[in-house]
């Protein structure tokens, strides 16, 4: 349960205001090393998979297929996080690189950006755990949260689980599609069929990519196409393991707060901002650790400020934990082992009807 103090509308005006000035002070310090540490990532990503594909190469080696396969989840892992995700919030915008442009960036990953781009960057980040707005909430197939009615389909929910841990970027894909509110009727097949076509077109060319293009190629060249063929498919699950866990400990664990829809009505920046801060959780580690979450570990300066780059808020945390603490609010932090266990608990709890 939350601590947290209710303010008065002079404090949400004042707390808005801290939060905004820390904005545009960390806005007007960006420059050469952002730009240097972005391009040194895309280059690292660049690296990571080339090596991880020329081992891979030489699969018929246990260690060199491990190695290789290592590598490429890690480029993938990178490009999909610190790369893939920052770069679409337009956090690197200002540096005018077309391969760095929020709008035109295509990321490594089976669902297109532009779904990524409305699903997540307009309605998630704009409606954060606003139950009936936010879709990231269970992703249509999980309760976590006893405010959200219960249906027998949760019953089986720790498999659902699972499964979209297994294939989660299958279901960052379909999240956009809304396949559920067409089959309950709430959209028509016309809505859906041009959504439907360009996730197909994704898939078919990241499966081209990974399952097709590189094991013929290792065939040409006389080495191991099966060796290649199942170091991309445990890269790809890999990427999927990790970027679940990072994801659902960002808004579900024990103290993470959702929201009836009745907060949106005349929603001060103020009240926005505790939203943010009340629904968003942390995760804590080293420097490695931070960049491999795509500084997602920083989940309540990322809805806070999703548009500055994301290697700014390990030391705009510090400041942002003070205004909190201020103003009475708790601060959401913990060892990803604790965090994740609570989003588990969740998980299995509110399977139940009677769990309210």
């Amino acid at each position: 349960m939350r601590t947290d103090r209710e303010l008065t509308p002079a404090e949400l005006d004042a707390f808005g205001a801290e939060l905004d000035a820390l904005r545009e002070r960390t806005l007007a310090d960006l420059g050469a090393a952002d730009a240097r540490y972005i391009r040194r990532v895309r280059a690292a990503v660049r690296l990571c998979c080339t090596a991880g594909r020329v081992l891979l190469m030489f699969g018929w080696f246990p260690p060199t297929w491990l190695l290789g396969t290592l590598l490429l989840g890690l480029g993938k892992i990178l490009e999909n996080m610190e790369l893939g995700h920052n770069v679409m919030h337009g956090q690197y915008d200002w540096m005018n690189d077309p391969e760095l442009n929020g709008q035109r960036y295509e990321w490594d990953i089976v669902g297109p950006a532009d779904f990524w781009r409305h699903t997540h960057n307009h309605l998630h980040h704009t409606y954060t755990n606003v139950i009936g707005r936010d879709d990231d909430i269970g992703y249509g197939l999980l309760r976590l949260f006893p405010e959200q009615r219960w249906k027998p389909f949760y019953r089986r929910q720790v498999l659902w689980a699972t499964l979209q841990a297994l294939l989660f970027q299958y279901a960052v894909a379909v999240q956009h599609v809304k396949l559920d509110k067409y089959f309950k009727g709430r959209i028509s097949k016309d809505e859906v069929r041009p959504l439907l076509r360009q996730m197909n077109g994704k898939i078919v060319r990241q499966w081209a990519k990974d399952y097709l293009f590189f094991p013929l190629l290792a065939l040409l060249i006389g080495a191991n196409a099966l060796a290649v063929l199942t170091g991309n498919l445990v890269a790809n699950l890999l990427r999927n393991l990790w970027t679940f866990a990072v994801i659902f400990c960002g808004h579900f664990t024990e103290k993470a707060a959702v929201f009836p829809a009745e907060v949106l009505e005349n929603e001060s920046r103020g009240h926005w901002y505790l939203r943010q801060l009340r629904g968003s959780s942390n995760l804590e580690g080293g420097p490695l650790f931070h960049i491999l979450t795509g500084n997602l570990s920083h989940q309540i300066e990322h809805h806070l400020y999703p548009d500055i780059p994301a290697r700014r808020y390990a030391e705009m945390a510090r400041e942002v934990r003070q205004i909190a603490a201020r103003y009475g609010q708790e601060y959401n932090t913990g060892r990803m082992s604790r965090q994740i266990a609570t989003v588990f608990r969740r998980i299995w709890v509110y399977r139940k009807p009677q769990a309210v």
